[in-house]
């Protein structure tokens, strides 16, 4: 980790030594000898760091080192920041709109600053760390380091792209056909050999084995999910937490998350639900074989009232939890892979997309690193990931002959090829995969989020021009085609949005950030205080704190720069405890139930990153928010009691993230944010009228964002006219990907809503389009033909629409929703965007996966021209509420990629159609996934 922040830190040095020729620098900072003397050393250990941070695992020494190194580095790092800050302050005050360089992290525009400013102990510090980092330097000796080459800039390595996955891909799984036939056979046989009305089986093996992997198999496996009613997948880990676990079982039922905290009470709402139910329940990575933390739970009484033939499937590394659930007799061990197996595994990564001369000639060579792996599916996964990377026999062969395999201090196994694999990584994305240490096991990483953590921690400096995000967006498809991290998630469009740490990595990162990284369970016992955890300590995560104040002193915690609050309920943060954080960076307060924010965290004078989401309570923001002139992010989503932001939110000259989506009693944003010209995101625009005119942002104030990107919803709309809106030239925004347009609504027809929509017209990087409650008519969407890059389109509650925009020549759209345009009689060929006599031989709606149609009351009519080919990739369509639709279209009947039909509440079809009796059953009874029936979806 040294290495990645020294790199930053170097950076940022020789900003001052860039200018130093400037007479006032010498003047205001008296210490550009010390700054040049200081960066100097920096670059002489750096040289030697990559040893360095390699020693370090097996001896104490040259980890203490690194540790004073890491210590002084950090420091000087917080005095910079401290001083750019002050200079920030002052340009904002005296109204001082230029600013030298862009980002503060790594800039230092000086100019005529006021030498009252605190220059003085500014350089006495800078003078006192020169000297420090004098006796660190000269102590490198001692330990026989050797000099490597420095690498180029993290963000020029290259990155090469792979696809990624959020499921389990059948064809990565290797062996285990024995293990999954019997797993499949145990859960699918309709009773339990012993007699007892449901089973246990429990898969065993050392961490890395493919455990989950093969309960994910099981769990997603077409039969499974046809065999039982419900299914429930829980991840316990460590500590085995009774109450969580009864309230993650309630929340994949109901699929809302309970309040109570009583176990009773969470107990008796399972058994309800699962009564008489045949009940899949995977309890993933179990640790703890306390009988009595078991028998608490009370599973094996509740799962009585399930249906016979239910099945509890438990993950574990320990045979104990097998016997503590007295399933020894289910139980299925996973061994190491046979070499065969293993192979396969790492061949079908390390020479993905590679030419078979290629596999030949490192076939020899894999064969001898598979072997180092023991059978380990992470490790062979893991090492097939980064030999991907790697073009030249040299490469392999360092990989084999590297000294890590031999290491015995390495607490697991399995660490080893882990260590590998990270040391091949660039120093700032070692660093980047280092913070996610913050989180628990199990945790949903989000990548925007995560992304935006890092940027907080400055870990995203660039020299060259690439925007930061994009940075952060090539580091996390790095860490991921490594093998970081799997189980990704993905919206509707295929873009990953989450992902998880395999249980194993996250050990991984705990071992390599013992001391900086905290995480601390505070479930057992109310509002215990936490005892002080040492000044070594940057990043505390605290999980499960009580209702009432944060617990907790920070007294020796000075030089934290983290902290974050999970699965909490504190309602007050002391201003005292603010105090002692004034190293912070990042503030993560997210879905507590806090009452107010003090108004000395404007003190937080380093802070990039604050989230005070789903604070319920939360009234307003003192204006002491407007000082924290390095603030990045600012999320409060579904703060849905704010009324107000601060008026001088103008102030916050670094603001690039704005999340205020679900701020409902929020009348309008401040008129500041739209000074700001460097906002990229910003979720939500609340439409203003009234008493608040010159205070409130106005839609057309968005005009100067053109660097706005993601997603934007706009709530309101229809209080502003057309020239207002052409005004935010959204035309302009060039990577905004999603836009969200929310009319007011309303029974009574409003004029103007189709020169509203006309003013709209967006830029044609486009992905994502949503149109609500418009009372214009689809011939105001002229401009949507334009929009080839769209791939999702939403349009609903047109109430005065009575005709379909064109649509089908839309190359990209793959989704489309239609809904309550109760005026829409039928649909014809100007939906798909021709004329009657027209003819084509172009392929229309070509690449559309999923149709659905809602709540069209007086759709009478779905006819095409026999002659046309349309929607040949559609694999779903949904019609429900159309109570008069009188027939489906025949070009539906001939598409070979239709998987699922679902007919709901449209008494027509529903007779027409009827399994085995209706007139035009044989023409549908082909589609493997049919639902027709009269009710709702469930």
């Amino acid at each position: 980790m040294a290495e990645a922040l020294i790199s930053v830190l170097l950076e940022q040095l020789a900003s001052v030594v860039e200018i130093h020729t400037n007479e006032v620098v010498k003047l205001v900072l008296k210490a550009d000898k010390d700054v040049k003397s200081f960066s100097s050393k920096l670059k002489a250990i750096q040289a030697v760091l990559e040893d360095a941070e390699k020693k370090q695992v097996t001896e104490a020494r040259v980890r203490d080192w690194l540790q004073k190194l890491k210590d002084v580095s950090y420091e000087m790092d917080d005095v910079l920041d401290e001083w750019n800050t002050e200079i920030l302050k002052q340009q904002v005050e005296e109204g001082k709109k230029k600013v030298c360089f862009p980002t503060p992290a790594n800039c230092f525009c000086f100019g005529q600053v006021n030498k009252a400013i605190h220059h003085h102990s500014i350089a006495r510090r800078i003078k006192k760390l020169n000297e420090k980092l004098t006796v660190i330097a000269a102590e490198r000796e001692m330990y026989g380091f050797h000099q490597s080459t420095i690498r180029g800039h993290d963000d020029q390595q290259r990155i090469h792209r792979r696809k990624t996955s959020s499921l389990v891909d059948i064809s990565m799984i290797f062996g285990r056909e024995e293990e999954k036939e019997m797993l499949l056979s145990k859960l699918l046989r309709g009773s339990n050999e012993d007699g007892g009305r449901f089973l246990v089986i429990p898969i065993v093996g050392m961490g890395g084995m493919g455990k989950t992997t093969l309960a994910q198999l099981a769990y997603n496996n077409e039969k499974v999910t046809a065999h039982f009613d419900k299914k429930v997948w829980v991840c316990v880990s460590d500590p085995f937490d009774e109450i969580k676990i009864a309230k993650a079982i309630i929340e994949s039922l109901l699929g809302t998350p309970s309040s109570s905290n009583e176990l009773e009470i969470l107990l008796q709402c399972i058994k309800t639900h699962i009564e008489n139910k045949k009940l899949l329940l995977v309890l993933d990575d179990v640790w703890t074989e306390d009988e009595t933390k078991w028998e608490n739970l009370k599973l094996p009484i509740i799962m009585r009232s399930c249906e016979e033939g239910s099945s509890i499937l438990v993950t574990t590394r320990k045979q104990g939890v097998a016997k503590m659930m007295r399933a020894t007799n289910n139980m299925i061990y996973l061994d190491e892979l046979n070499d065969k197996d293993c192979l396969a595994l790492f061949n079908s990564i390390a020479f993905l997309d590679r030419k078979e001369d290629e596999a030949d000639e490192f076939g020899a060579i894999g064969k001898e690193i598979v072997k180092r792996c023991k059978g380990l599916p992470l490790a062979a996964k893991t090492l097939g990931s980064q030999l991907w990377y790697k073009k030249t026999r040299k490469e392999w062969w360092d990989v084999l002959n590297s000294k890590i395999w031999e290491l015995e201090e390495v607490e697991e196994q399995v660490f080893r090829p882990l260590l590998l694999s990270y040391y091949d990584l660039a120093p700032a994305v070692k660093r980047c995969l280092l913070y996610c240490a913050i989180f628990p096991k199990d945790y949903d990483l989000k990548k925007d989020n995560l992304i935006e953590l890092w940027m907080s921690q400055d870990y995203l400096n660039s020299n060259g021009e690439k925007e930061k995000r994009r940075i952060g967006q090539y580091y996390f498809e790095s860490l991921s085609m490594r093998s970081f991290f799997q189980d990704f998630r993905k919206d509707v469009i295929g873009n990953v949005y989450g992902c998880k740490m395999h249980d194993i990595v996250h050990d991984f990162m705990m071992f390599l950030t013992k001391k900086e990284c905290t995480i601390i369970d505070a479930a057992e016992g109310a509002n215990k205080k936490i005892e002080p955890l040492g000044d070594k300590v940057r990043h505390l995560t605290l999980v499960s704190v009580h209702e009432g104040p944060l617990p907790t002193s920070f007294d020796n915690c000075k030089n934290m720069r983290t902290l974050t609050l999970l699965d909490s309920s504190i309602t007050t943060i002391s201003p005292g405890s603010i105090m002692q954080m004034k190293c912070l960076r990042t503030l993560n307060l997210s879905c507590n139930k806090l009452n107010e924010v003090p108004k000395e965290i404007g003190e937080l004078i380093h802070l990039r990153y604050m989230d005070l989401s789903g604070s319920y309570n939360l009234k307003e923001l003192p204006n002491a928010v407007c000082d924290l002139y390095n603030l990045q992010t600012l999320v409060l989503v579904v703060c849905n009691k704010l009324e107000k932001l601060p008026k001088a939110m103008g102030k916050l000259i670094n603001l690039k993230h704005l999340y205020v989506r679900g701020c409902w009693r929020l009348s309008y944003l401040p008129k500041g944010i739209g000074s700001l010209k460097s906002l990229q995101v910003l979720d939500c625009f609340y439409v203003c009228e009234g008493d608040d005119d010159d205070e409130a942002l106005k839609f057309g104030d968005l005009g100067i964002m053109d660097q706005l990107q993601g997603s934007l919803s706009i709530a309101y709309l229809g209080k502003d006219d057309a020239s207002e809106i052409e005004k935010a030239q959204l035309g302009n925004k060039e990577y905004l990907s999603h836009l969200v347009v929310d009319f007011l609504g309303g029974q009574e027809q409003r004029k103007g809503d189709e020169e509203i929509v006309k003013a709209l017209q967006p830029h044609q990087n486009l992905e994502s389009l949503s149109i609500l409650w418009c009372h214009g008519t689809t011939e105001s969407l002229y401009w949507i033909k334009s929009l080839h890059n769209l791939r999702k389109l939403d349009l609903s509650c047109w109430r005065f629409c009575e005709v379909l925009p064109p649509l089908g020549k839309l190359p990209s759209l793959e989704i489309l929703t239609i809904s309550e345009m109760l005026n829409v009689k039928k649909v014809g060929v100007e939906f798909v965007g021709i004329e009657e006599e027209e003819k084509v031989s172009e392929i229309l709606f070509p690449k559309l996966k999923r149709l659905s149609f809602s709540s069209m009351e007086n759709w009478e009519e779905w006819v095409f021209l026999s002659e046309i080919t349309i929607m040949p990739r559609l694999s779903e369509l949904q019609i429900s509420g159309s109570p008069k639709l009188k027939a489906l279209p025949d070009f539906l009947y001939k598409i070979k990629a239709l998987r699922t039909l679902d007919i709901r509440r449209c008494p027509i079809l529903e007779a027409e159609y009827e399994e085995g009796v209706g007139k035009e059953w044989h023409k549908i009874s082909h589609i493997p996934n049919l639902t027709i029936q009269s009710g709702w979806w469930n």
